[in-house]
């Protein structure tokens, strides 16, 4: 019988230990360090093994740099387009692929939607850990995809799905979810960092031997971020996330890590009876505004991914009722509004510091990029003068401490985007004012905060 060996592993960055202690030496977290249980000796070939074999497979002869062969490796277009743009234009062979989402967002769906196509002209197999066969079936029956290509199996074990998987010789596995998937070698539960860890590192090894493009389905935390170790992240070549509120019908896919395309790129899904339908035109989704202008509301440009995407920015402002003033951003960095209105108070002589603030992105859009500063100051000057902004008008730029305006990337795609949609006035940048003039559209260029404003008592 194999000895019992006990380590200590970080959750964060997957480094060993030989006893506990509070910080880890590798990446510096706090109170990430948890005891595993494993199996010792050289007599047998466990998952440690494969993890220091490395994940990218087998190991190859040593060339130089130029010897390497850049060919393109082709592309597995899974059927719908908003998902091979964020897997940087479809399915590359030998790829792991590490989908993550809250229950219920709609990772099996989709997953179970794609492959089902796929399997029509390449061998697939369904593993599935969470479901019985007779729930996957009844679902795809509910979805209306073809079913008779693709092979299934309800398996929890790494060892036994591997030996399937060698007889069957699948070009795409799905492995649903990583979480219940268990090493034999390994004595801890289910889902346990060790157990996680190892087993991913066995299946991607898997993938990048025989060429399998791999797609593992991982639960999230309460804060949206991936459960289990962080080398989980490092191990695969893609990973994306499923995001939406149960209270609305939208979900979004987001690129997080890509090694064949561009990180953050965005695809947009509609939930319906039938699964999940793309929307190609997402900006038309996200700009369905009354037809009377409001106060507070403003239509912005942000750029995900490789395509620029219209959304609207609501602003509220209202006197507070108690002795600290609220500011709350749903979509926005919050930490980035009280910045913003420190600017609008220094450089644009408007004093907030009595009021409630609330922003919000229609639509569940979640915006990181700094091009969003300039539409949301103006959404917050229009709804505390209660003077609502012409509907025709765009904005973008980034704001800096100074007061001045700051151009963003990709400036002129965004114009006419805005002018593809009908938009026929634009506040932006100077910087980032095209050369020659856009039919129908007009451009106004301001360089300082002071401008902007001006300009938006003029309009």
């Amino acid at each position: 019988m194999a000895k019992s060996k006990t380590a200590f592993v970080c959750t964060e960055c997957g480094a060993d230990y030989s006893k506990w202690q509070g910080q880890c030496g590798a990446c510096h977290g706090w109170n990430t360090i948890s005891e595993v249980r494993g199996v010792g000796g050289s007599s047998t070939k466990g998952a440690r093994g494969a993890r220091f074999e490395g994940f990218a497979g087998s190991l190859s002869a040593v060339q130089s740099l130029d010897k390497v062969s850049l060919a393109e490796q082709p592309r597995i277009s899974t059927g719908m387009q908003e998902f091979d743009r964020v897997l940087g234009g479809g399915l590359v062979e030998g790829s792991a692929v590490l989908m993550g989402g809250h229950p219920g967002a709609g990772k099996s769906t989709l997953l179970l939607q794609a492959v089902c196509h796929l399997a029509e002209k390449t061998p697939a197999l369904y593993v599935t850990g969470e479901e019985s066969l007779q729930q996957v079936a009844m679902r795809a029956k509910r979805l209306g995809v073809p079913t008779g290509d693709l092979k299934m199996l309800s398996e929890t074990s790494v060892e036994r799905l591997l030996q399937v998987a060698e007889a069957e010789k699948p070009k795409i596995l799905v492995v649903d979810s990583i979480q219940v998937m268990h090493v034999a070698d390994i004595e801890s539960a289910p889902g346990s960092v060790s157990q996680v860890r190892e087993s991913a590192a066995y299946l991607t090894r898997f993938a990048k031997q025989t060429g399998t493009i791999l797609f593992l389905v991982g639960h999230v935390t309460k804060d949206g971020s991936l459960a289990g170790p962080k080398v989980l992240e490092h191990m695969i070549d893609c990973s994306i996330l499923l995001e939406g509120s149960s209270d609305s019908r939208y979900r979004t896919l987001r690129g997080i890590k890509n090694r064949f395309g561009a990180v953050n790129e965005l695809g947009v899904f509609a939930m319906l009876e039938q699964g999940l339908k793309e929307v190609k035109n997402p900006s038309a989704i996200f700009l369905n505004r009354g037809e009377e202008a409001a106060p507070g509301s403003v239509v912005m440009v942000v750029w995900e991914g490789t395509r620029p995407m219209l959304v609207e920015i609501q602003a509220l402002l209202d006197m507070a009722q108690g002795s600290y003033p609220r500011r709350v951003a749903v979509g926005l960095d919050q930490n980035r509004l009280a910045m913003l209105l420190a600017v609008l108070h220094r450089h644009g002589g408007m004093h907030v510091a009595d009021q409630d603030v609330f922003v919000n992105v229609v639509g569940g859009v979640k915006v990181a990029e700094t091009s969003a500063d300039l539409a949301l100051l103006a959404a917050i000057v229009s709804s505390f003068r209660d003077r609502a902004l012409p509907q025709d008008l765009v904005i973008f730029g980034e704001v800096g401490l100074s007061g001045e305006i700051r151009p963003v990337p990709s400036g002129q795609e965004r114009i006419y985007e805005a002018a593809k949609h009908g938009f026929t006035r634009a506040l932006v940048p100077k910087a980032n004012a095209p050369r020659k003039a856009i039919e129908g559209m007009k451009v106004i260029p301001v360089t300082k905060l002071s401008e902007a404003l001006s300009a938006l008592e003029e309009l």
